[in-house]
């Protein structure tokens, strides 16, 4: 049962059962329980949103070129710092053409990268993983998802309110639930340098890879796909809440991996060159809202 399916189960004031013990009985942690989203503004909002529509168009900008942007394209005047407070928060940085630059975790091991020269030559050869920022009416997402690289078939995808590790492990362990690929890669985040992402991984046989340099051309498959998301659904739906944004996102990716050709692809989908059926490919696909309902 997913995550969010046994959170909605829990009775915060059953008189007989604490917390604690039907978070045991749920296999739920307890430390996610007591999460309380700190209040937001309106104008944090909308200088996220605005953000987050800069960064989709130039992956390559940094905290000073967003500053300039915000200013001169969306009048809104933010300091640097904010900025880059934001940008941590969001999950992102700009893409340069050099060491990786995601937050990590200097306790987690970093694996070596092992695409350096090497094509996905087939499906399940490779898969990248990406997170990425979903705006709503009055607040945020997040997205994850796990991308085959030779089809651009997207195999997993995940949301969830925050960026703590629950709806990463399950979009992971979703997605090994129908394939094992030879190389799987991602960047040097914490949330893939932890050992719940690593031990799934190795468990399954799977190469670990994690990118070094050049990551503008390590990642770009995975930025293709957040631009496509974004500019084909994210902003021209204008999702009011989760529970949309999950039913719509749902509806884009069954588009995007069955029925939407890819000129990349020589104009064939996603599937047909992954060699899937429909209802093969995993997302959220049930109608349920995140874990923490903004």
């Amino acid at each position: 049962m997913p995550r969010t399916e046994r959170l909605a189960l829990l009775e915060r004031e059953h008189p007989e059962l604490p917390l604690t013990t039907q978070a045991t009985l749920l296999d739920l942690n307890r430390s996610g329980l007591y999460y309380v989203p700190r209040p937001v503004t309106l104008e944090e909002v909308a200088i996220k949103h605005a953000i987050d529509e800069i960064y989709t168009a130039y992956p390559f900008y940094g905290s000073r070129r967003i500053r300039v942007e915000l200013r001169e394209s969306h009048k809104l005047w933010v300091a640097r710092e904010t900025v880059q407070r934001y940008m941590r928060e969001m999950g992102i940085a700009a893409i340069y053409p050099g060491p990786n630059l995601s937050r990590r975790n200097p306790e987690h091991k970093i694996y070596p990268y092992l695409l350096r020269n090497v094509t996905a030559a087939y499906p399940n050869h490779v898969w990248g993983i990406d997170i990425t920022y979903i705006r709503l009416h009055g607040g945020w997402l997040y997205l994850v998802a796990v991308i085959d690289w030779f089809s651009r078939y997207v195999v997993s995808w995940e949301l969830d309110q925050t960026l703590e590790m629950p709806f990463v492990v399950t979009a992971v362990a979703r997605a090994l639930a129908q394939a094992t690929p030879v190389i799987w890669n991602s960047d040097q985040g914490s949330h893939f340098t932890s050992p719940q992402y690593t031990q799934l991984l190795l468990d399954a046989g799977v190469q670990i890879s994690m990118d070094g340099k050049g990551r503008a051309l390590d990642n770009i498959f995975t930025e293709r796909l957040w631009r496509s998301v974004k500019y084909e659904d994210v902003y021209l739906k204008d999702y009011a809440n989760p529970k949309e944004a999950r039913r719509s996102l749902t509806a884009y990716f069954d588009l995007y991996n069955y029925r939407r050709p890819h000129q990349a692809l020589d104009y064939r989908t996603p599937a047909r060159l992954y060699g899937s059926s429909r209802g093969t490919a995993s997302g959220a696909a049930e109608d349920h809202t995140p874990s923490q309902v903004l």
